[in-house]
């Protein structure tokens, strides 16, 4: 054991014996202390939770590394004091804070509303729980300066973490997320953090931003004649035990769907998750119950939403009737495709119009945003970036829609973050349009291939837990950067594209250019002469290194539909193989 780490840790932990934490945490710290393995003691104290891609998010529990009272606590009295430096100007600062369904999300939530308000903050507290995107959504609607929710998102039920939001309603990116860690980091004593609110600078809201929310979603639609002529259309719809349950059903209903039918177990709004291992639609196991339910009432779809409702999940039916889950990048397809699509169909197409997507999601959106004449943006993992592209064209150009391959979808401007509110009813809408067309859901994602190419991607996370994960992260990074592939499955890679360094090199002359993004990050991909596309990055809100494979092929036909996944299912394998994955 390194002896100096444990040195360090031992010192952090023995600062929380003090008084100025509850009994509660100390008795948990000594515990830890007195323990005679110290795996734990250094898990929980090794580091401090940091913003990452989403925020801070961790385990809940006792200590630096932890999510607990303290570290949300001084991570609300830094962006406090942060927020009075940067708004200094303002008459009175405002922000939203919200949370999700999560074991102790109200108690962080109202701590966080405490702490502001004693800073003398006006803050809007949600009167319960509420999805992600809503709290984005209020933030623009109210005018505030920042605001926060409490959730892990779909990560397993022992987690919860913070998301700070600045005043377009986006995630934190630089200056914002730097500044508000050095002003973190500056509270360096609980005795700082002024957990003592003052009641009458919180107000609580809830219905009131639920119906103009609602209202504006509403507004987004495109088909409404195709709604209304297949309104009884049977959708299954779960929140997974999440937020998704309060407005999703509405909105759907909003837009004049007819036959929703939910699956009464997972409606449970809890934080245990009961129905489920992990409450991420990408797992099938997570839409196992959703397909039970489709298959006992012949639905045409299944749609899901995470704990904290901004991603989407979606189930679709294949020529033999069978239920099939699609995945991110088809998801994101089947928007932007519609979206496009419609938007000409409607004569509303100007020239002057963009899509985003993430360097990670699939290549065929670029494909179809040419064929269209619209503008796409590549932009890195995490929908702040794709907030900050909406920023920058903000009264410049038309959002239509963007898009990641992890479900996510904001198919509106007046929220800054992904929203399962809106792509779940717009996915629905999608289906009745095709319906319309005499087309079935798969009927129309097999056009999409027929028309810009075939592609096949698979997500691959290698887990590596703890400080020694970490380490073995950084390690593969480094092997990759200085060893990197030069043929994948026979095709040669002939373009290598570095983040962390912002050169993009040609394999083949050698020749480099510099790439066009507005900060650096640790991503590598590779690009072969038939198609193929890895990226490889270590996750910002996980203990996971990550690798993203996307292949190309060519259907002959509707009928090829079936041959081209397992030619491509077979040459990602050869590839797994080949990266020792």
């Amino acid at each position: 054991m390194d002896n100096e780490l444990l040195k360090q840790v031992t010192e952090k932990a023995n600062k929380w014996l003090g008084t100025e934490y509850d009994e509660e945490t100390r008795a948990a710290v000594k515990a830890m202390l007195e323990n005679e393995d110290k795996t734990e003691l250094i898990e929980c104290f090794y580091k401090d939770l940091e913003f990452g891609t989403g925020g801070l998010r961790g385990i809940m529990g006792a200590g630096t590394n932890r999510m607990n009272i303290y570290t949300v606590g001084a991570a609300t009295q830094g962006l406090a004091n942060y927020l009075k430096v940067a708004f200094a100007e303002l008459p009175e600062i405002k922000v939203v804070v919200g949370h999700d369904v999560r074991n102790n999300s109200r108690k962080f939530a109202e701590i966080v509303a405490n702490i502001f308000s004693a800073n003398g903050i006006k803050v809007y507290l949600f009167d319960s729980c509420r999805p992600t995107p809503e709290m984005s959504f209020a933030i623009r609607h109210l005018g505030c300066q920042s605001g926060v929710i409490i959730t892990a998102s779909h990560n397993p039920k022992e987690y919860n973490g913070y998301k700070a939001y600045w005043n377009d309603g986006a995630q934190m990116i630089a200056p914002h997320d730097v500044n508000t860690i050095k002003y973190v980091n500056e509270v360096t004593s609980v005795s700082e953090i002024k957990f003592e609110g003052d009641p009458s600078k919180i107000e609580i809201i809830g219905e009131n931003i639920d119906s103009i929310y609602l209202e504006k979603i509403k507004g987004l639609s495109m088909s409404p004649e195709a709604i209304a002529k297949h309104h009884d259309m049977k959708i299954v719809y779960t929140p997974i035990h999440g937020t998704g349950g309060k407005l999703i059903p509405r909105s759907l209903r909003n837009f004049g769907f007819t036959n929703i039918i939910n699956v009464p177990e997972q409606d449970i709004e809890s934080g245990d998750f009961p129905t489920v291992a992990s409450p991420n639609p990408e797992e099938p196991s997570a839409m196992a119950m959703g397909i039970a339910k489709a298959k006992e009432t012949g639905a045409e779809i299944v749609l899901a939403s995470d704990p904290d409702a901004d991603r989407i999940g979606l189930v679709i039916r294949d020529k033999k009737g069978e239920y099939v889950l699609i995945n991110g990048n088809q998801i994101v397809l089947i928007f932007l495709n519609y979206l496009m699509t419609r938007n000409a169909e409607l004569g509303r197409l100007t020239g002057n119009e963009y899509v985003v997507k993430t360097i990670v999601t699939t290549e065929t959106i670029k494909r179809i945003a040419e064929a269209q004449h619209i503008k796409m943006y590549d932009c890195y993992t995490g929908f702040k970036w794709i907030a900050n592209v909406m920023r920058e064209n903000e009264g410049k150009a038309r959002y239509l829609g963007g898009g990641e391959e992890s479900y996510g979808f904001l198919c509106q401007d007046f929220v800054r973050d992904k929203d399962s509110v809106s792509a779940i009813s717009i996915m629905a809408e999608i289906a009745a349009w095709a319906k319309e067309k005499g087309l079935t859901m798969i009927d129309m994602l097999q056009d999409i291939y027929l028309k810009y190419g075939f592609s096949r991607e698979k997500g691959i996370s290698l887990v590596r837990k703890g400080k020694s994960g970490a380490e073995e992260i950084i390690a593969i990074m480094k092997q990759f950067r200085e060893n990197p592939p030069k043929q994948l499955a026979g095709a040669d890679v002939v373009t290598v594209k570095d983040y962390q360094t912002l050169v993009k090199t040609d394999c083949t002359t050698g020749a480099t250019e510099k790439l066009d993004m507005p900060t650096t990050s640790n991503v590598l991909q590779y690009f072969t002469n038939d198609g193929t596309k890895i990226s490889i990055r270590p996750s910002g809100t996980e203990p996971k290194i990550k690798f993203y494979i996307e292949v190309r092929d060519n259907m002959a036909n509707a009928a090829d539909y079936d041959a081209a996944i397992e030619r491509a299912d077979a040459k990602i394998a050869t590839i797994c193989k080949e990266l020792g994955i």
